[in-house]
């Protein structure tokens, strides 16, 4: 257990305002902070930061807790992993005999990944590498560049670098763990990237969390190989090259498919690039993006697989508030292949000349229907009023209207009128779902798992957590609502769960801060936790405050089931009848 004395003093070094700064655009809301929550997709702020209590709640998901919590969910760590992250940041030492299996296990992840990238870039220089040397230098790359980007070979054997790694003193569980190898039908263990030229995937904080491959020659296998998922890396929440991007002196970042996109334009001098790791645009990787900029350029394949993964990272991106601009690249099907056509000043050209979001979608609508029949102009128009609705700025919104109206030849007033008519509609659908969104949140936000047991008996549910919230704000409080309260009397157990941490530190002397409470709560709770706290938030509340939700949730144990009910006799009814209504009164 990590002591309350060192956790306290690394609160008091670690002001969550500073810390979630780093990670979030916020704005001042009076005594509050508001920005854009970066753990789910959102375009109006929900996400709150508390510095009075240094607590922080999403509105919109839930997510809530102190400066450790929201570290583990940001940078996906384990507790005291996180405990030991910000203790590095504030300057601070841990304490030697405070680790867990979970860090350790990580940590040789991360050591053993970093020995293997040197191996690769070690093959890559010598003979056996010559195959992978000359195909880098057949892209263009420089020696420069490719030490830069540490890239390495993987030798066209089955286990040299299982070998290699061996020798440095790693053991097979470990390279299974790390994914660098697999096992054989019969138990042997073979290299899982062979004859392959090789891409570190290096995350923020300088660590080699995983591998790309690119096959030489005729090989059997796909093209490009990744690492699978390990406990320090994860596809979906990394992006190549965004340790050197978030440094760079570009406006924005330029999106792209391929890690010898990203290496070809860094070397060109557009160091802003970035690229998905083997997949399309997650919603993660667009939170990541909007941690760092308000505007990307996707420069995706021309292909048709390019053109629609523009469209799916166009709607990811918008919902977390970044713009977009789409390069249309003609001459060539990626950035790498136009630079090297057109050369370095005619890419910047392209990038300044890039369309918006909007122009994209309409150049693809135009593509889709024949405009110079009627039927397709219909069609057309039928499409592109419904994207104007997505439009907000009205005088945009003009422009594009005119411009379309005066291109095919149809009245202006006439869009206009579909476009209202189109408004109306989606103001009825709005109204409709902002009811039914009303109606859930009432009984089951902020909570998002299901709870059946909380929305059964949500009265009591709600008389918890308004005692909770108090005993947290007040622990003073305690001795007199735990003679009155027990930990069988909560009705729900989620509450019950949370109530019994809270009761055990106080018996114990011990402090309830948040960020005390961190060390035997999970992410969830920690989110429950501050949703309470953000419930009272410049509130006061007296004992008698308290008194009133412990006879609410007592009340609960003099409720009879329906079974019971109906094997009373009249006259026990009629008692238990009255006995309600004096309680109503």
């Amino acid at each position: 257990m990590i002591s309350d004395t060192f956790l306290q003093e690394l609160k008091w070094n670690s002001d969550i305002e500073q810390v979630i700064s780093s990670y979030v655009q916020l704005k001042r809301r009076g005594r509050l902070l508001t920005g854009l929550c970066p753990f789910h997709s959102e375009k109006s702020p929900s996400f709150t930061v508390y510095p009075e209590n240094q607590s922080f709640y999403c509105f919109g998901c839930g997510a809530g807790g102190d400066v450790i919590t929201f570290i583990r969910r940001i940078e996906n760590l384990e507790y005291v992993e996180a405990v030991k992250f910000l203790a590095q940041r504030a300057g601070m030492r841990m304490p030697e005999d405070e680790d867990d299996g979970a860090s350790r296990r990580k940590a040789r992840i991360l050591e053993l990944n970093r020995a293997l990238a040197r191996f690769y870039h070690q093959c890559l220089k010598a003979p056996s590498g010559r195959s992978g040397l000359d195909y880098l230098h057949g892209r263009a790359l420089g020696n420069r560049t490719i030490t830069r980007f540490g890239l390495g070979y993987a030798p066209n054997a089955w286990d040299e670098a299982y070998k290699s790694l061996r020798a440095s003193g790693f053991s097979e569980e470990e390279m299974l763990e790390a994914a660098v190898i697999s096992r054989g039908k019969k138990g042997g263990c073979y290299d899982q990237f062979r004859n392959r030229v090789i891409f570190p995937i290096i995350d923020l904080r300088g660590n080699v969390v995983g591998f790309g491959g690119r096959i030489m020659g005729d090989d059997r296998g796909p093209k490009y190989l990744n690492s699978s998922d390990t406990p320090v890396f994860k596809k979906s929440r990394n992006l190549f090259a965004l340790n050197f991007a978030k440094a760079s002196k570009r406006e924005g970042l330029i999106l792209c498919e391929g890690y010898m996109d990203v290496i070809a334009m860094h070397q060109a001098g557009f160091d802003n690039a970035v690229a998905t790791l083997g997949t399309a645009l997650t919603a993660e990787q667009a939170r990541l993006i909007a941690q760092y900029t308000s505007q990307v350029t996707l420069a995706y394949d021309s292909d048709g697989p390019g053109q629609a993964a523009t469209r799916r990272a166009v709607g990811l991106l918008d919902q977390v508030g970044v713009k977009v601009r789409v390069l249309s690249m003609n001459g060539a099907k990626d950035p790498d292949e136009y630079i090297k056509k057109f050369g370095a000043e005619k890419f910047s050209l392209l990038l300044s000349g890039a369309s918006n979001a909007t122009e994209f979608e309409i150049s693809r609508l135009r593509k889709l229907y024949d405009v110079e029949t009627a039927d397709g102009k219909v069609a057309f128009l039928r499409e592109f009023v419904k994207l104007m609705l997505q439009v907000p700025n009205a005088v945009e919104r003009d422009v594009y209207l005119s411009r379309t109206a005066q291109q095919l030849e149809v009245d202006k007033e006439a869009l206009l009128s579909q476009l209202a008519y189109e408004q109306r509609r989606a103001a009825k659908h709005q109204k409709r779902d902002t009811n039914e969104l009303k109606l859930y949140s009432e009984v089951k936000a902020p909570d998002r798992r299901p709870d059946p047991q909380r929305a059964q008996n949500i009265r009591y549910a709600l008389a918890e957590d308004k005692l909770l919230a108090i005993l947290l704000k007040n622990p003073d409080y305690y001795g007199h609502i735990s003679q009155r309260l027990r930990l069988e009397d909560f009705v729900t157990d989620r509450n019950r769960e949370i109530a019994s941490v809270i009761y055990g530190r106080l018996d114990a002397g011990q402090s309830v801060e948040l960020s005390l409470l961190s060390s035997q709560l999970d992410i969830d709770q920690m989110g429950v936790v501050s949703q309470l706290l953000s419930s009272v938030s410049g509130l006061t509340f007296t004992q008698e405050d308290a008194d009133s939700y412990i006879d609410t949730i007592l009340s609960h144990k003099e409720l009879k089931s329906q079974e019971s009910i109906a094997a009373m006799g009249e006259a026990e009814l009629r008692g238990y009848i009255a006995s309600l209504a004096s309680k109503k009164k």
